[in-house]
């Protein structure tokens, strides 16, 4: 089967074409990418699907999300020792990305063993299509840390041979990264630099590679010291330590929407007084610290995008009627503040597969890779809005929508 449309991105940062076309074989992969003209010659009698003034590019990967996250729910106290409400729950949450052209995610901590078991569903049993899984099992905070009251979905560790302890037990369940704490929205850090520098001496001398939530000074330098291999959020993070980060091999995961969005939701006075939907108490007080990242956000992406760190996208929603991973919505931010679409798309795609270790697997349209393709309204190379407007998604050949 040939895909033809007007516009075709391949997930580089760096190339797209007009007329283009890629061909799905049997097996869900791509065999060839090309100009409509020489693929419709070279496969002439194979169905053509043309979806005229639209883009064809590599499915989304949203870096971090937290698919079973019931805490923020109306009805939460439900959910609490009832696994297959949550399963459930998890389920929609990657049926309704999936809609959206997310095709892979990186879930950075949800409740113990509900990732593992859907992915075994969906892609050992095939009882369902989601998205590509791969997950961090539960988060590690130090005892009363960020998250600590995630019940199920979080685990308090302290020492550094008890995080070690607490790394090896995530791993034993199938966690395919792991996912650590040390920061919230003030300047104290969590976790200590021997812990830091334990956590990640465990994953990496175990094959295991490990992220961190670090938004604020020091503890994203003390992350950088200790060589995570992604930095999740870095909301105030400096040009220096940017640059840090390119030598050292360790990308960012900036979820700009993930403050931005908030802030903007307050800005409203009556949303400041408690009418914004699914915005807690808690995030009300913190209205200045959100302001000011969604300022930090805007002001100084571009500069250290321009450093050369790998940059990759993530949207980490949470709140109750939030965008279901509106990875779509977090291109379009780094456009407005610098990044050029194709710039974008690709700390969605090809650079977010690198990381993930994915490249012969997703990320590019390229042959031998596994079709997993979103096909967008418009000319996304030159509007990066269009991503918010699906035509279509393919999940390893298979049409969603």
């Amino acid at each position: 089967m040939l895909l033809t449309a007007n516009h075709l991105i391949i997930g580089d940062g760096d190339t797209a074409l007009e007329k283009g076309a890629v061909r799905i074989d049997e097996k869900g992969r791509i065999s060839a990418v090309g100009a409509c003209s020489d693929l419709v010659k070279q496969y002439a009698g194979e169905p053509v699907r043309d979806y005229g003034d639209a883009t064809i590019l590599p499915g989304l990967i949203d870096m971090h999300v937290h698919t079973g996250y019931w805490w923020s729910e109306p009805d939460a106290d439900s959910y609490r020792d009832d696994p297959f409400r949550i399963a459930y729950f998890a389920l929609d949450v990657l049926r309704r990305a999936l809609r959206t052209g997310v095709t892979t995610v990186r879930d950075v901590a949800s409740p113990s063993g509900c990732l593992q078991n859907l992915r075994w569903a969906a892609e050992e049993r095939g009882f369902f299509t989601l998205p590509r899984i791969i997950h961090c099992g539960r988060g590690i905070c130090f005892t009363g840390g960020h998250s600590w009251e995630l019940i199920g979905g979080m685990v308090e560790a302290d020492g550094a041979d008890n995080v070690r302890a607490a790394i090896r037990r995530e791993i034993r369940g199938g966690a395919d990264w792991i996912k650590l704490m040390t920061s919230h929205r003030t300047d104290i850090p969590e976790f200590t630099q021997e812990e830091l520098n334990a956590a990640v001496d465990e994953c990496h001398r175990r094959g295991i590679k490990i992220c961190v939530h670090a938004g604020t000074q020091p503890s994203i330098q003390m992350c950088i010291d200790a060589g995570f291999d992604t930095i999740e959020h870095g909301t105030f993070l400096t040009r220096a330590q940017a640059e840090a980060m390119r030598e050292k091999g360790i990308a960012w995961v900036p979820t700009v929407i993930a403050y931005t969005y908030i802030y903007e939701q307050l800005c409203d006075s009556a949303k400041r007084a408690g009418i914004a939907g699914g915005i807690d108490g808690k995030a009300l007080s913190d209205f200045g610290y959100f302001e000011r990242a969604a300022i930090a956000y805007r002001d100084n992406l571009k500069e250290l995008a321009d450093t050369g760190v790998t940059m990759l996208a993530g949207t980490d929603m949470v709140l109750h009627g939030a965008p279901v991973m509106p990875v779509g919505r977090e291109l379009a931010y780094m456009v407005q503040y610098g990044l050029t679409p194709l710039a974008a798309i690709a700390a969605a795609t090809g650079n977010a597969a690198a990381v993930l270790g994915l490249e012969k697997e997703t990320g590019m349209l390229r042959p031998g890779l596994s079709a997993d393709i979103l096909v967008a309204a418009g000319d996304a190379a030159g509007d990066i809005t269009a991503l918010q407007k699906p035509v279509q998604v393919y999940r390893a050949g298979k049409a969603i929508l």
